[in-house]
């Protein structure tokens, strides 16, 4: 089984403030640093980091070439990565000192990608491999129904949501990977309970694992529905969490490992993700993950 990701690539400038700046607000930012981001790209290291072979497939700008050389030392394989005239995608990233975060997106070359070029990626990959996607890309709805067309296992994280997702199949998704607040934009629901019996309702032959941040996360499929709570850290930066805990949950399963005890896995490698500034460079590695089991 191989995993694919197409997803984003970004550069992200985090700016530190007291407070996530308001309407027609100035604040002096504390201090601003340069990190490499982009959902794709995070969840990619994160499996890597998990200890899981993944290609990771999307473009940059000339500006972006470290981000390639990130990917190879992270052990993600880059091959799929091309290099175009269109710069790299970019974020804006507020964080607080209390950890939370606020994010402007530029897309870039990352909504460049052309059905010519998803096509001979594909052509790489077969029925049972794992195609996992964001919406940091364009071409979401095609990515998935070529997918599912070669037998596809398609994971999506439906973040950030907007008319792009309303365009998808939602009905070829194996696995829903999402917070309340994309649970609450599909669902119209915003309880969780609400958020996991809707989904049941409108997609019953999908898993979905529902993340909540500091109150846990549910997993459901067809037959069970399981919660596992989060850990009590320190958050210096929630940036990465959700997509860290993305990539060490399809590790996981990957593995074999039950729902709670992918759950729990995942949950430790996000909790680790908070207590480091940054995203992509925050990833824990495996051994860090399953050390801290023990404390």
């Amino acid at each position: 089984m191989k995993v694919l990701n197409v997803g984003s690539l970004n550069i992200d400038h985090t700016y530190q403030l007291e407070r996530i700046v308001a309407p027609g607000e100035t604040i002096t930012s504390k201090q601003m640093s340069v990190y490499a981001g982009g959902k794709g790209l995070n969840q990619s290291i994160a499996i890597a980091r998990a200890g899981i072979e993944v290609y990771h497939a999307g473009k940059i700008g000339i500006d972006g070439q470290f981000l390639i050389e990130l990917c190879n030392d992270s052990g993600v394989n880059s091959t799929f990565i091309e290099t175009g005239v269109i710069p790299t995608g970019n974020a804006i990233i507020q964080v607080t000192s209390q950890g939370q975060n606020s994010i402007i997106l530029y897309p870039g070359a990352n909504r460049s990608l052309d059905k010519a070029w998803i096509d001979k990626v594909l052509t790489e990959f077969s029925k049972g491999d794992i195609l996992l996607l964001q919406n940091e890309v364009n071409l979401i709805d095609y990515l998935i129904i070529e997918g599912k067309k070669k037998g596809m296992n398609i994971f999506l994280n439906p973040s950030p949501y907007d008319e792009y997702i309303d365009k998808c199949d939602l009905s070829l998704v194996n696995t829903f990977l999402m917070n309340e607040v994309e649970g609450a934009q599909i669902t119209g629901c915003y309880d969780p309970e609400c958020i996991l019996t809707r989904m049941k309702n409108l997609y019953p032959q999908a898993k979905v694992v529902l993340t909540l941040g500091q109150d846990g996360v549910y997993f459901q499929d067809k037959e069970q529905r399981v919660y596992q709570p989060a850990r009590t850290v320190k958050a210096v930066d929630t940036t990465g969490a959700g997509d860290t805990f993305t990539g060490y949950y399809i590790a996981a399963v990957i593995e074999g490992k039950s729902a709670i005890e992918a759950l729990t896995f995942a949950t430790n490698a996000a909790a680790l993700a908070v207590m480091k500034a940054g995203a992509a460079n925050a990833i824990p590695k495996r051994h860090d993950v399953e050390k801290s089991r023990m404390i």
